[in-house]
């Protein structure tokens, strides 16, 4: 069993006015086998945790503690972080010219584990995967998410996620620019990949078309900046219906916070 603990973390970022605190006093406890949905208006500090969990630079710590197992992984670099077991799913996956992703997969595997995996298994795990996620078997040679589809990069991601089987996964807005053939392939293979390795789930959404797929524990709405409310999954449910109006600063309108 592994936990993840965030403690009272604060974080921000450098902006054209200036310095300007995202992250205020972010509290939550993650367990293997755990998914919890994170849900919030636009602009509220959600994919902003997620970047300040997996280390971007972009992002500067104020205070606060990250525990996984124990370790304070805030003193990490982004490397050692998913060495300890932390996987992200971008929102936005980069293009990677000139790198394959088979490459990219077995050097990732290779830095996580500590060895490189042996040639006829992986190829054979990454054949399967593949298979899996409905991926073109030629994308094993091609650049990494270079002339992917939205969807594509997105399947992408999860084949990592199979294959490097992390303690815990955050999830930023996967579902978004999903169709809905692909939200479900994207879905079923996160749901599959943590059956087999029981890794914790950090879902960031606006919404809870993905929620229809994987299905949360915990459901927490994130709003300026840290959570300001718990439930399970008719949270969820509740938030369809009314939206985020409850939680908004005075003077904004949910139709610009799910924009």
């Amino acid at each position: 069993m592994s936990t993840l603990e965030i403690k009272d973390l604060y974080a921000s970022v450098e902006t054209k006015e200036g310095r300007k605190q995202i992250l205020k006093g972010v509290n939550l406890t993650v367990n293997s086998g755990e998914t919890h949905a994170i849900m919030g208006p636009n602009g509220s500090g959600k994919s902003t945790l997620a970047y300040t969990l997996a280390g971007h630079p972009k992002y500067e710590v104020d205070s606060g503690e990250v525990l996984l197992d124990g370790v304070d992984i805030l003193k990490q670099t982004p490397d050692e972080r998913a060495k300890e077991g932390l996987f992200l799913a971008m929102q936005y996956p980069v293009e990677v010219p000139g790198v394959s992703m088979t490459n990219f997969l077995r050097t990732a595997k290779t830095e996580v584990d500590g060895k490189a995996p042996a040639i006829r298994t992986w190829t054979k795990e990454l054949s399967e995967a593949m298979k899996r996620l409905r991926m073109d078997p030629k994308f094993a040679t091609r650049s990494v998410n270079e002339g992917f589809s939205g969807g594509e990069k997105k399947r992408a991601e999860v084949l990592q996620l199979e294959l490097l089987k992390p303690k815990f996964a955050i999830l930023d807005e996967t579902d978004s620019g999903l169709d809905v053939d692909a939200l479900r392939i994207v879905s079923e293979g996160v749901n599959r990949a943590k059956e087999a390795n029981n890794f914790g789930i950090l879902m960031v959404t606006h919404y809870t078309r993905i929620l229809k797929y994987i299905k949360p524990d915990i459901v927490h709405v994130f709003a300026d900046g840290h959570f300001v409310k718990t439930g399970g999954p008719e949270l969820a449910d509740e938030l369809e219906e009314h939206g985020y109006d409850a939680y908004l600063p005075e003077g904004a309108d949910s139709e610009s916070a799910l924009a």
